[in-house]
């Protein structure tokens, strides 16, 4: 039913508002280059006010950029109005019209288009099969639920069977277990009709479970780019580890290890990393240890003290004391293994592959 996927290009992309209090310029969206491919499902991801929003606009044409250019597939669209752009739209808000009954609401693009009505009806009933909305054609969307009235609105994107899928938070209104079901679907969708698919999201959480790709920002600017398990090992910088999870730093040191590999000093105690690449003996660093690459034994190299101990059902939770600094532990199925309790001694254990440099 539905036609190639479209991959999207920006291209130096910047977008410059003026601050209503200063009277200042400030860059909403700063020299962006993005390559985005057709079929895949990407999202950007990052805090409030970092430029994820204004970029997906102007994907989509409600805003223009003031540097750069938008390709999407291989024909530059800045000049094109929204409804010329082979792109659709799911919003935070759900923008249903609520005079209408499900199937007016989801066959009305396909209507301004002057489809056939028997074209109509038959690509709309598969779309409302699709998103499991079957029997609910005839009903008002005010008397739907939010998950509801979020799969109509899914259902009217889709049926316009653009190039590229653009959703703008589009659970952030449903409660926290309907989000996971709702994004599950989403996802199933989006591989099944292999559509290019750009998310914009504040939620971690969503972005892993839902991605190909996460373009993590700051500032108008891209933080990072990576599938989720790159960005979530492998970050690049503070922010990143910081924004994705939970993660401790320690302030540590480059030292010359064995075998001619570079080692990692802690308070002179030396810790093994599984990549050295680019590290140079002498420099300072900052060690990324997330909260489950942690354990606590009896006997060790790093000294520690058990600040605080509780435990969390799957996990047992700690917070310990090593050379000045608080580091969170997670320590999974506690139920196998030694608890430790508040003002215990004890000692950090970790894996070389889960310590990472920055």
């Amino acid at each position: 039913m539905h036609k190639e996927p479209k991959g999207v290009k920006l291209v130096g992309i910047s977008k410059i508002y003026k601050d209503p209090k200063s009277g200042k310029d400030f860059a909403a969206v700063d020299n962006i280059t993005l390559d985005i491919k057709p079929g895949s499902f990407v999202t950007l991801l990052g805090p409030s006010g970092c430029g994820k929003t204004t970029s997906l606009r102007m994907i989509a044409g409600f805003e223009s950029p003031d540097k750069g250019e938008i390709y999407i597939g291989n024909e530059a669209v800045n000049a094109y109005a929204p409804n010329q752009r082979d792109t659709a739209m799911v919003f935070q808000s759900y923008a249903l019209l609520p005079h209408y009954n499900v199937f007016d609401n989801v066959a009305y693009g396909l209507k301004i288009r002057k489809i056939p009505k028997a074209e109509i009806r038959e690509q709309v009933m598969a779309m409302l099969d699709m998103v499991e909305l079957s029997g609910l054609e005839e009903r008002m969307t005010n008397q739907l639920s939010g998950g509801q009235q979020q799969r109509v609105a899914l259902a009217r994107a889709l049926v316009m069977q653009p190039g590229v899928l653009l959703f703008d938070e589009p659970l952030s209104n449903l409660d926290a277990k309907l989000r996971v079901t709702m994004r599950t679907e989403i996802r199933k969708i989006q591989s099944r009709l292999g559509l290019t698919a750009i998310y914009v999201t504040h939620d971690q959480a969503e972005a892993m479970s839902l991605s190909d790709e996460i373009i993590l920002m700051e500032k108008g600017r891209i933080a990072q780019i990576g599938s989720p398990n790159e960005i979530y090992y492998k970050p690049n910088s503070v922010f990143v580890a910081d924004f994705i999870g939970e993660a401790n730093f320690l302030d540590a040191e480059i030292a010359a290890g064995n075998n001619g590999k570079a080692a990692v000093l802690y308070n002179d105690v030396p810790l093994e990393i599984a990549s050295t690449e680019g590290l140079v003996p002498g420099n300072k660093c900052k060690l990324v240890i997330r909260p489950e690459s942690v354990k606590l034994q009896d006997s060790g190299k790093l000294a520690c003290k058990v600040l605080v101990s509780t435990f969390m059902g799957a996990y047992q939770y700690y917070q310990v004391e090593t050379g000045g600094s608080v580091i969170i532990i997670c320590d999974y199925n506690p139920k196998t293994r030694k608890v430790y309790k508040a003002g215990d001694n004890a000692f950090l254990a970790f894996d070389s592959a889960s310590l990472h440099v920055i």
